[in-house]
């Protein structure tokens, strides 16, 4: 939302004497083209900032500058908080702004909400990881790496890094694949020994697919009905909508749901071992059992 991205830039500007572009388009994960445009509209829609070149220079808020909240709604004002708060916290912020934005809003003072995306145990090492891609992408440089794919084998890349999704409970980089010379979708946490790559790209060049377009391309979907153990109810409502789950008189969950149709699904199937049973389709029960590979084979 372009008005929540324009009132982060005053946020930010609050809590320091100035910033540079590049500063506040790393802080945004936006391109510097796009802080350009939404300070340009800032100031037309009356807000005082200046800027000044030079080594010193930067971007500033006239002193004294005071924020009416009368040019919000309250549902705004509520996305406004909602996306400032959840602005990483890197030490440059002591939240004071924050504060008085909150003051001014009526807003409450508790931080309700804290998101962090990396595994258990894997903390460091997730956070490099992806502040590898982040910096990749803001900086408009390839990458190398190693990634582990769904059929189990690891092969060397070099791509174009252009976005970071989250969907599904994971974290994918979408980028233009040097070796395929196509775009490709990449899971996170199957990217093994991300480096920065040698050579730069524009990034306003490519125009990123949709990931939801990708999904029903890539497999069809198959209707599933299956049977889980009570012993591992946890896990079901992890990997499926809960609509889509039926709990019986004995505690057994009874799955009813569309599925891609690809080896993640026989992954998924087989590491719940005996505790799951396949009713429907035929064919993945058989392959889930280990015969009829040849039937299933055409599908995947």
């Amino acid at each position: 939302m372009k008005i929540d991205r324009m009132f982060k830039i005053v946020y930010l500007l609050m809590g320091r004497d100035r910033m540079t572009v590049g500063e506040l388009a790393e802080h945004l994960e936006v391109s510097t083209r796009t802080v350009h445009r939404d300070i340009e509209s800032l100031m037309q829609a009356g807000i005082p900032l200046y800027t000044s070149r030079g080594s010193e220079g930067g971007v500033s808020l006239m002193d004294g500058f005071v924020l009416d909240k009368a040019v919000l709604s309250g549902e705004e004002q509520a996305q406004v908080l909602f996306g400032l708060q959840s602005l990483p916290r890197d030490g440059a912020l002591d939240g004071t702004a924050l504060r008085k934005l909150k003051a001014l809003f009526g807003g409450p003072e508790s931080d309700w909400i804290e998101v962090d995306f990396s595994r258990w145990g894997y903390k460091q090492k997730d956070d490099t990881r992806f502040e590898t891609l982040r910096s990749a992408i803001l900086l408009e440089q390839s990458i190398r790496f190693r990634y582990a794919s769904s059929h189990g084998s690891i092969t060397e890349r070099k791509a174009y890094p252009l976005k970071l999704v989250f969907k599904s409970r994971a974290w994918y980089l979408q980028a233009f694949c040097l070796m395929r010379n196509q775009y490709r979708t990449f899971r996170v946490t199957r990217m093994i020994d991300v480096g920065f790559g040698d050579g730069h790209f524009d990034r306003d060049r490519f125009d990123v697919p949709k990931l939801e377009a990708e999904g029903p391309r890539s497999f069809e979907l198959v209707t599933l009905e299956l049977v889980f153990e009570p012993h591992v109810a946890s896990r079901v409502y992890d990997e499926f909508d809960v609509d889509a789950i039926e709990v019986s008189d004995e505690g057994g969950l009874h799955v009813y749901t569309p599925y891609p149709d690809g080896p993640y699904l026989y992954d998924l199937l087989s590491s719940f071992g005996s505790a799951v049973e396949v009713i429907e389709p035929e064919y993945v029960r058989r392959r889930l059992a280990g015969d009829g590979a040849d039937d299933s084979a055409r599908r995947i």
